[in-house]
């Protein structure tokens, strides 16, 4: 969803440093993700979270360990990684534009960061998949 909605900024930076090559970029293109991730961060889980209510809450899939209407996040190896990420970037952002130029040292990082936030997810993952595997098997063996 994150990555379909913040296409149309991704591309509209991606036209504007390729037709500014060579000289100081706009503003448009960092300006429009930033604001884009800042929303879909804020606005759109604003949304989410509300929108689920006693009433809107009768999904069959539904986690019956909860009250109707009651959020629960299930997998909170993955949420801490994605949420402290999402603090780390801004913070790393910040830093970045302090001197007001991103360093090539700088970019290469971000990119890098890029990958251990998918990698750290990723295992974290696998680690809760394979944790209930284990579970799910040693209950089997004690019935």
């Amino acid at each position: 969803m994150a990555l379909g909605s913040s296409a149309p900024e991704i591309l509209l930076s991606v036209v504007e440093t390729a037709t500014n090559l060579g000289n100081c970029p706009g503003e448009l293109g960092a300006s429009t993700i930033v604001g884009s991730a800042a929303f879909n961060l804020l606005i759109i889980s604003a949304v989410s979270i509300y929108s689920v209510n006693e009433e809107t809450d009768t999904d069959d899939d539904r986690d019956d360990t909860v009250p109707l209407g009651v959020k629960k996040i299930n997998d909170m190896g993955v949420f801490s990684i994605t949420a402290t990420s999402s603090i780390f970037a801004y913070l790393w952002m910040f830093y970045c534009l302090l001197d007001q130029t991103v360093s090539v040292v700088e970019a290469w990082l971000t990119f890098f960061f890029f990958f251990c936030l998918i990698g750290m997810a990723f295992a974290a993952d696998k680690y809760k998949a394979n944790k209930e595997e284990a579970e799910r098997l040693l209950s089997g063996k004690e019935e």
